[in-house]
């Protein structure tokens, strides 16, 4: 299983009413990390016949987070079927998790703008 992950920074515009990282920007850096990790482990040739759209998201949070903080965000996939796969993000404050999601995504063909079956050689790479 390939993990993939990157740190971010909590900034002001991230912040709600609350003062504490929005839900809705913990489901954009479940997007982001998600297609930076696509998108460094595949190539122009691939992207131009095949992507990724969501079926699902599932977010647990768990702590909140705010203005200054230091995230490390985590991303892997852990199976596929078909078209589909499941991937998991999980978001950390000083080690602890704070946000865990689960995300189903189906493979869409360019060709025809149908679902495709995930090809094995894009399944060993995550």
């Amino acid at each position: 299983m390939e993990v993939f992950e990157k740190t971010i920074v909590v900034e002001e515009n991230h912040l709600d009413d609350l003062n504490h990282v929005n839900n809705v920007v913990f489901l954009q850096w479940v997007q982001d990390i998600s297609k930076d990790h696509w998108l460094t482990k595949t190539n122009d040739d691939v992207n131009s016949k095949m992507y990724w759209v969501v079926r699902s998201h599932h977010l647990d949070y768990k702590k909140q987070v705010f203005l200054g903080d230091q995230l490390r965000i985590k991303t892997f996939v852990t199976n596929y079927k078909g078209p589909f796969s499941e991937r998991v993000v999980e978001i950390y404050h000083q080690d602890r998790i704070v946000v865990k999601a689960t995300s189903n995504w189906c493979l869409i063909s360019r060709e025809n703008d149908k679902p495709m079956k995930v090809p094995s050689d894009l399944q060993h790479l995550f």
